[in-house]
């Protein structure tokens, strides 16, 4: 008799890429959500957002203002657009990590597009006391999701909880900076987190098996006894 075909037993690395999905997909849809809510409000915005814009325009100060206005030029324009992911990209390749290198650039661009169609989507405006020059579209912050990008996506490639912590501190210094210069309401910075989380936990479903193969080479082989 024929035995019966086996089923191959699936990899750690493909059984993690489905939570990894399902939190993403969770992620995204929730952020587009937050943009059907606020869509409903007809530009009105929430109790938190008025309070919040008041609050930090009381706490103007020369010193903070600068390092919001270095945070807006680090998150977005050529730097955060470009030369922040293709020098994450050849770092990652010159230390032979090109999955990972692959992974970091496309999570950038899947967010950019994300944010992109939210903001043509909801058309959210402004406030009215903004003080940089912005892009169309307040919801979501593409500062802050850039911010989560990254920070979730070096996560990905480099699980250690200081990682976490700096990228949870990046992530709520952009979000900070951004309301501090009225350029965004506090819920779209939340917006922008959760769209750029989702969008990169996408991404790292996407490449979680080569990329865990190409982990697991990186690691170096303990000495043998014998």
């Amino acid at each position: 008799m024929t035995e019966p075909a086996t089923t191959k037993p699936a990899t750690p690395a493909k059984t993690a890429a489905v939570p990894l999905l399902i939190t993403g997909v969770v992620l995204v849809a929730l952020s587009l959500l937050l943009g059907l809510w606020l869509l409903t409000r007809a530009d009105e915005p929430f109790t938190i957002d008025e309070w919040w814009n008041v609050t930090v325009a009381e706490w103007w100060n020369p010193v903070l203002a600068a390092i919001c206005h270095f945070m807006d030029w680090v998150g977005a324009g050529w730097f955060g657009v470009f030369a922040v992911p293709i020098g994450v990209g050849l770092v990652l390749v010159l230390v032979r990590r090109p999955w990972a290198a692959a992974f970091f650039i496309a999570a950038e661009a899947l967010t950019a597009l994300v944010v992109q169609v939210q903001k043509h989507l909801f058309g959210r405006v402004r406030p009215e006391d903004i003080i940089v020059i912005s892009d169309h579209g307040s919801y979501p912050s593409g500062h802050v999701a850039n911010a989560a990008a990254i920070a979730v996506a070096l996560f990905v490639i480099f699980p250690r909880a200081w990682v976490a912590v700096v990228g949870a501190a990046w992530v709520l210094l952009m979000a900070f900076s951004r309301t501090y210069l009225h350029a965004h309401w506090l819920s779209d910075t939340l917006g922008g987190a959760l769209a750029g989380a989702g969008a990169t936990l996408l991404v790292a479903a996407a490449f979680a098996v080569p990329m865990a193969r190409e982990a697991a080479r990186a690691v170096p082989k303990e000495p043998s006894l014998g």
